[in-house]
């Protein structure tokens, strides 16, 4: 499943970079924190890679399309 905006897939980046153990755990804030403890790391992936052109900046919270 794709980001749905820049933010989402910059959290899933610290998220995977905390995963792969390149970023200590601690330094993880908020929604980062959160994609770390509740998604495995091929999930973080996915939602990494999205690219960022055409996305929004954020999407607010419930908005699923």
């Amino acid at each position: 499943m794709p980001s749905k905006s820049k933010a989402q897939q910059k959290a899933a980046g610290a998220a995977l970079s905390a995963k792969r153990g390149e970023t200590p755990k601690s330094k993880l804030r908020g929604a980062a924190r959160e994609m770390y403890e509740s998604m495995n790391k091929e999930q973080l992936h996915d939602f990494a890679e999205t690219k960022r052109k055409g996305k929004p900046e954020h999407v607010p919270r419930g908005r699923t399309r």
